[in-house]
């Protein structure tokens, strides 16, 4: 019995511990900005907190027709680990398609929670670079006379485009010709890109082949060889600061998909303050009359679960902030609900400790068989509502996708605070069997 109040009194300081840290975190005073756990704020999602929606229409008409879904994959990838390195929280970076006037479009929605500047939005996904390489064209090229009386040739009739592109960029780095000094980029390919490259150089010696950035040729050199390792220089009219701009922008993401920006629009916070002031409102009163119900009903035990209950909450809420997980309306929602579920395995449980006392057991043996009886019921229900969950986040949006995640990790949270903090707990209470004090504390219902 001393060692279960030991680990019951544990439970109970840590669960002391993390709650005064997590009511200090919401706190803006001087002596709590260095705390861990204040430095690591709750994120709020786009309905919440407001930003930007940016939308991009991707040019696949170069792309192989098999290869499209896996361009506009790894797109979506490059866009989402460069405006990561700016330290937007979170951003909701998917891919769309649209059929409008019968031609289907593959476009790319961008959510940006917290950024209400479209200029500043616009230039995060600006700065990431669309590199290409093409290959001499074999047919005639085309030439025009422009106003000025010269003749301009039409560099997309001059030059075809290959497979090799942004998508098998591995790094770039700075480096300065040994010959020169005129600062150069060399660009590393992986694998994949290093073979392309290297079919492409033996099959175009003595030919030019075009390096274009953002659709600007940027430098044209002559394949003297086959050129094998899938190591490449760029060169041009460069100065150093402009080189080393360059060299950060291939490293952060070269797409692999030329796009263009079709339309903006600053989202406001559709619920904002008040949604989250009315989801805290609604945990709060939700988590009292709970808390009520369970000790004027349950009463010695109640009060357990009510602590065992608020011990959930703290871990579930220091969990949003470290994962950290983006709380949008609908995942306000699920948290609140996750607390109904919680509340249903300790009634569980409860139920079966009343039916083992009624059998006249002492209070342990009918805390131990309690708990036996009632966790298939407890593993079953849990089972079910993770699966239901495991569905939504797979297949749903990213609204369902946030209600989702808070419901099954509350799920998972409170199965365990049920079966493990809940039993600890218990197990630490004095018995009183036989006394009449006892069967009140243990009994349950209006008697």
């Amino acid at each position: 019995m001393i060692k279960k109040r030991i680990f019951a009194g544990i439970i109970l300081i840590i669960g002391l511990v993390l709650g005064f840290g997590l009511f200090r975190s919401f706190s803006t005073g001087e002596n709590v900005k260095n705390d861990i756990i204040s430095r690591h704020p709750f994120k709020l999602g786009l309905d919440v907190s407001g930003g930007t929606h940016l939308l991009y229409k991707a040019d696949i008409s170069n792309l192989p027709q098999g290869g499209v879904n896996d361009s506009m994959d790894a797109l979506r990838d490059v866009i989402e680990r460069r405006i990561n390195i700016f330290g937007v929280s979170e951003p909701i970076v998917e891919v769309e398609t649209s059929t409008l006037s019968g031609v289907k479009e593959h476009r790319l929605s961008i959510q940006l929670p917290g950024v209400t500047d479209i200029e500043k939005a616009i230039a995060m996904i600006g700065l990431t670079p669309f590199l290409e390489f093409r290959t001499q064209s074999d047919k005639p090229v085309q030439a025009s006379v422009g106003a000025d009386g010269n003749v301009v040739i039409d560099q997309d009739s001059q030059f075809v485009p290959t497979e090799l592109n942004g998508k098998y960029l591995k790094r770039a780095q700075l480096i300065f010709n040994p010959n020169t000094g005129q600062p150069e980029v060399s660009i590393q390919f992986d694998d994949v890109g290093a073979k392309l490259f290297e079919k492409i150089t033996s099959q175009n010696i003595d030919k030019v082949i075009a390096i274009y950035l953002d659709g600007v040729v940027i430098s044209a050199p002559v394949v003297r060889e086959t050129i094998s390792g899938g190591t490449a220089q760029i060169s041009g009219t460069f100065t150093p600061d402009e080189a080393k701009a360059l060299v950060g922008r291939l490293n952060s993401g070269a797409l692999p998909v030329p796009i263009s920006l079709i339309s903006t629009q600053t989202v406001g916070a559709t619920l904002g303050g008040e949604a989250v002031n009315s989801g805290i409102k609604a945990a709060v009163l939700g988590f009292l009359f709970i808390a009520i119900f369970l000790i004027l009903w349950y009463r010695l035990p109640g009060i357990v679960a009510v602590l065992a209950l608020s011990i959930y909450v703290i871990i579930t809420l220091l969990l949003y902030k470290f994962i950290p997980v983006t709380l949008t309306a609908s995942g306000i929602a699920g948290f609140i609900i996750s607390i109904g579920m919680a509340v249903d395995a300790n009634i569980l449980i409860f139920e079966r400790l009343r039916e083992e006392r009624a059998k006249s057991q002492k209070t342990a043996d009918a805390i131990s068989n309690g708990f036996n009886r009632a966790w298939l019921s407890i593993r079953d229900a849990n089972t079910a509502s993770l699966i239901v969950s495991f569905i939504l986040f797979w297949f749903g949006t990213s609204l369902i996708k946030g209600f989702a995640l808070t419901f099954g990790l509350g799920v998972i949270i409170s199965l365990i605070s049920a079966t493990l903090i809940t039993r600890v707990l218990l197990k630490a209470l004095p018995s009183m069997d036989g006394t009449r004090l006892g069967r009140f504390l243990y009994n349950n219902g209006i008697k």
